[in-house]
Order: structure tokens, then sequence, then C-alpha cells
């Protein structure tokens, strides 16, 4: 991809309401737009690249575990959530409406009684259980005080999961493996996290546990064990606990993003919507469940209140849009512009994901492609100057600005063995 051909509306200034160093960075860099609405965001191209290059990381590990992707409509009756008594316990985060035939609606934030009312039309026996389905999809949660940016944005983009079983016990092993893919997702995109014990709030069942991505800017407490990998949220684990249960390690407070949550439901919505199968015994008796969220728009949000330093944002090698960054010192060198081609093109040969900053325009000198590149985070640069005289160029790696020359000859097998 060409830089001159991307809109990439880079900003010297963070907007007024912005806190949190993700807010304030995914909209300078040009990843994000303030749409009409408060807790509305565009996605533009360099935001909706790295969306779709974190929902491919969690679409493959779910895949892998077995699960079967769907898609549900963002707009559900409020019948289905009167069935279960949600529509008056969410309250007015729950955006209600009527079409032109007087039937009401809602905006989905969640869907688990849209997934069982799909199952209990399609699945009438124990012989077709288990069963996991997810989607990943746009949810709408009409926030009283929407903030932080994509942290806690009224529109985002949720994976949410439902698996449905014969018996407790084979809920438990789908919640294991469940847990186990969320880490086998985490671990990709690069992220620091820990599992923690937590409350199940309005999605309710009796056990639940969350991911949370380790963050000073996080919203939540938690505590965790220096000895082992224990942790729980404030809310189950008295804050005054020294020492963990698990191992006798010391506890100590620490602050995170909650990104993914996973909970054992039981028969919390599958017995009062009357969604049941035929047992060994040709008897009818409700699903047993688990559900399984993961904020995919806000993993974003996560990465970078992790990763960036006062320059601008550090993607990790699997989230950032672009791998590797070449930034040609005098675009209107025709000797400078012909090597930086060249070796743009030999790399998107080998199947790097690269950008060329090619613009010549008077506002976009060697000095402001260096700050649009610390400021985007791209994981790497390759600076095409006059040291291609002495067949010379310059590989940079953004976590730490750390600089090293390479030899022009040998240079794509060197780049694709430093970055891949």
């Amino acid at each position: 991809m060409k830089f001159s051909r991307l809109l990439i509306p880079t900003t010297k200034e963070s907007p007024n309401d912005a806190i949190l160093p993700s807010h304030k960075l995914l909209l300078r860099a040009g990843f994000i737009q303030q749409s009409g609405g408060s807790g509305l965001y565009n996605f533009l191209p360099l935001g909706k690249i790295t969306l779709d290059r974190v929902r491919a990381i969690v679409k493959d590990e779910l895949d892998k575990a077995g699960c079967q992707e769907v898609h549900l409509p963002i707009v559900t009756p409020i019948t289905l959530w009167e069935e279960t008594g949600r529509a008056d316990k969410f309250g007015k985060e729950l955006l209600r409406f009527k079409d032109r035939h007087e039937n009401s609606f809602v905006l989905s934030p969640t869907n688990e009684e849209a997934m069982v009312n799909l199952v209990r039309q399609t699945v009438k026996s124990h012989r077709q259980l288990p069963v996991n389905m997810y989607q990943i999809n746009w949810k709408f949660r009409d926030e009283v005080r929407p903030r932080f940016g994509l942290m806690r944005a009224r529109e985002f983009l949720m994976k949410d999961a439902y698996s449905f079983h014969s018996s407790t016990e084979d809920m438990i092993r789908e919640f294991n493996l469940m847990e186990e893919t969320y880490k086998k997702i985490f671990r990709r995109l690069g992220l620091d996290f820990r599992v923690v014990e937590a409350d199940s709030g309005a999605i309710g069942g009796s056990g639940s546990k969350e991911f949370m991505i380790l963050a000073d800017s996080g919203e939540d407490t938690i505590m965790v064990c220096s000895s082992c990998e224990f942790g729980a949220n404030i809310e189950v684990l008295d804050e005054n606990e020294k020492s963990c249960p698990k191992c006798g390690g010391e506890l100590t407070k620490t602050k995170g993003i909650e990104a993914g949550h996973i909970f054992q439901l039981g028969t919390t919505y599958s017995k009062p919507m009357r969604a049941e199968f035929l047992n060994r015994n040709q008897k009818l008796e409700p699903f047993i469940m688990g559900t399984y969220g993961i904020g995919v728009s806000r993993l974003l949000a996560g990465i970078i209140e992790q990763n960036h330093d006062d320059r601008g944002c550090i993607w990790t090698k699997e989230s950032a849009p672009f791998l590797i960054d070449i930034i040609v010192a005098k675009a209107k060198d025709k000797n400078q512009m012909e090597v930086a081609t060249k070796l743009y093109n030999n790399l998107l040969e080998e199947g790097i994901s690269i950008i060329l900053d090619d613009r010549v325009d008077k506002k976009s000198g060697f000095g402001v492609k260096m700050k649009d590149f610390e400021l985007i985070g791209f994981p790497y640069a390759i600076i095409i100057g006059n040291d291609i005289k002495d067949n010379k160029i310059e590989l940079i790696k953004r976590d730490g600005l750390v600089k090293e020359e390479l030899s022009l000859d040998s240079a794509v097998a060197e780049i694709i063995k430093k970055v891949t």
C-alpha cells in the first residue's frame, strides 16, 4: 500500500475530552474519528485494517477450537428479552424502538436470548449436542456516560459465543476449552493479561472469569499472585486478603482492562425460554449453557494502553495495520524512490505487510514522515536516504526506536529474518 493513497489524517493536538492514551492516540494517528454522537466512532482505513487483523485472530482460534460462526441480526424483537425478564433488568442501556407496524425491538447489546431462540428451533436431540456457535458482530449499549474512546463506546464490535450441552460436566469442559482458547488469542496479540475470578453481573449464571489486560489506566482493580497465574476481581475477593488461596503466594493490587468474559450459565436462559431437547431417556430437559464474550474493538484500545510511549502508538506485530513502513527521505530523488520501490515490491512478494511512504508534498518532509511513523506505531521502519550511495539502509524498531544499519544487497533476507 502507498501512504499517499490512504486516508491517514494525523494530527498534533489531542481532543480536549480525550483522557486515556489510547483515546488520544487512536484519534491523533488517524485510526478512528468521532462520529455525530457521543460514543460513536468511524473506523478510518488504518483502524479498519487493524480491527480486521484482530478479528481474524479471534476467528482463527475459535474455529480451531471447533466453534461455528453464525450471524444474527443486530435488531432483536423485545419479546425475546421479555421471556427472560432482562427487558426490565437491563434498563435504559437497552435501546428500544418500534417499526412502522408498531412492533417493539431492541438494538442488541448481547445475544443470549436470540441465540437460544435459534437453537430451540433447530436442535431437538442430545445427539446434536454439544454445539458452540459464535458471531463477531456490532452491538449497541446506550451508555449513560460513554467515554474513553473505544474503551467504553456505545457501539462496539464484539465476539459473542454460546454453547449448548446435555450436562453440566460437558458445559464445564467447554468452559475450560474457551479459557484456553482465549489465552491463545491474547498471547497471539502480544498482550500481558490475567484471567481472574469475577462476578457474573447482568449476564447471570453460577461462575465466570474475566480476561484482564494489565494497564495502569484500567477501570478494574484486581488482585494478582506473584507466584502463580491466580487473579481475582476485588468484587469476589476481599481486597485485604494478603495470600493467594491457591498457592499461598503474595497477592498485590493492580489495574486491569476487561477485554473478555466467559460464563457458566447453566439453565439461566434456556429454562425461562423453554429451550429443551430430548435426553437419552427421551424426556425433555433444558439446555445447559455457557457464554463467552470478547470486546474486539475494545482490544484495539487495550493494546495501545499497554503499548505506547510519549511519541505515539506501538502496535504488536499481529495487530499492526502494516508491519513495516518504508520511509523515503527525499521522495523526489529518483534513485531513492527506485530503491524504495524495488524493496517494497520484493518484500510484498515475500508476503510482508508493508506500506511505502511515498509522499512528495511540501508539508510531508522527512521529519513529518518520521513523526507519523512514531505516532502511528508501525512495528518497523526502513529508511531509504543518502546512505544508499554506500549500499546501506536503516532499520528502526518502533519499540524503543532501536536503529540498525543493513546492507542493501542482502536487505530482503535480513529484514525478513529480523521482523518475522
